[in-house]
């Protein structure tokens, strides 16, 4: 593995989230089938708070002082009701820490929980859970934040190789990024030789490949369809869920991410775990974010980016264009 000089965070980050992905994708050979209703979203349960806790009980052992802001918390696990799902929980955390029982894994999983502190790490156990389930694209996600600027990004990406490109039951990847020392990627499964992600050079806007969601849970489709033909945009999409995307971004598979608002949902404010390692990663590798409007992500408020609107990621190449062509049809 590389060992980033004096950095003890991003050498967790990458253990703790190369553990995590493993696990999570065990998880999902052994419990997502076809033949699964799509009201089943129980092999995801299992696979979020097994990866929570798993990163909880890393960081309770190697930074035990550090704040956790993360998607779960153990008082539904905790709940009667869920005793069966629980202990499947912690059948797949024994597989990495023996010592696991069920009031570990709960406590592993709200260790250090809170909503905002000058130090934290942000984690989303499973970024994509749509894609998860339908055995596509999904993502592990952690990332270091002091005073509001995240300063290691971690990706555990188990359906993309090399960095940026898809490949379902590849070897995956592992992206990290430090502030200051770029994005790195090597194989999730047999980490071996790092190698530096960089953005495409493309410039010209219309052949600018905009990284889309499968699903449009929490963006504006029709919108991104307007925004396409303002910025004359020829190139064919991807299609594809999680902050995968900004792997590819960042290996320089693609132009752009977008997260429009959506019309069921104007007041939607994003959460701070699905774009803090990301942004990083994309950062580093020479791109750019912003909001909708310009500004800098703020990540000093808490649990949601309640200062900023929307997203908008790019090879930084087309990031001015982009915000033009939003300004053009009301974004």
């Amino acid at each position: 593995m590389m060992h980033f000089q004096n950095n003890p965070e991003a050498d967790f980050a990458l253990n703790a989230v190369r553990q995590a992905a493993l696990l999570v994708r065990q998880v999902q050979k052994e419990l997502v089938s076809p033949a699964m209703t799509k009201e089943d979203r129980s092999p995801v349960t299992v696979a979020d708070f097994a990866s929570q806790a798993l990163i909880g009980r890393l960081l309770a052992e190697t930074f035990p002082q550090d704040s956790l802001v993360a998607e779960e918390d153990s008082a539904t696990l905790r709940e009667h009701d869920n005793g069966a799902t629980l202990q499947r929980v912690t059948q797949f955390v024994q597989r990495s820490a023996s010592q696991a029982t069920p009031e570990r894994v709960c406590a592993w999983i709200d260790h250090g929980r809170v909503d905002s502190a000058a130090r934290f790490w942000t984690l989303d156990p499973i970024d994509g859970t749509k894609g998860f389930l339908r055995g596509e694209q999904y993502a592990v996600a952690l990332a270091l934040v002091v005073n509001g600027q995240v300063l290691v990004g971690a990706l555990g990406c188990p359906n993309i190789t090399n960095g940026g490109r898809p490949e379902l039951g590849g070897p995956g990847s592992l992206v990290i990024a430090v502030h200051g020392q770029g994005t790195w990627s090597t194989s999730l499964e047999n980490p071996g030789e790092f190698k530096p992600l960089q953005v495409s050079a493309r410039s010209d806007p219309r052949q600018a490949r905009i990284l889309r969601s499968v699903e449009a849970g929490h963006t504006n489709v029709s919108q991104i369809d307007t925004f396409a033909q303002a910025l004359k945009v020829q190139a064919d999409p991807l299609r594809m869920d999680s902050q995968a995307k900004y792997a590819v971004l960042a290996a320089g598979e693609g132009e752009l991410i977008l997260r429009l608002l959506s019309p069921s949902k104007p007041d939607y404010k994003e959460k701070i775990w699905d774009h803090a390692a990301g942004s990083l990663v994309l950062q580093e590798a020479g791109g750019r974010i912003t909001d909708l409007g310009g500004n800098p992500l703020d990540f000093t408020s808490g649990r949601m980016l309640v200062n900023n609107r929307g997203v908008l990621a790019s090879n930084g190449l087309v990031h001015a264009a982009a915000l033009n062509a939003l300004q053009a049809i009301g974004a």
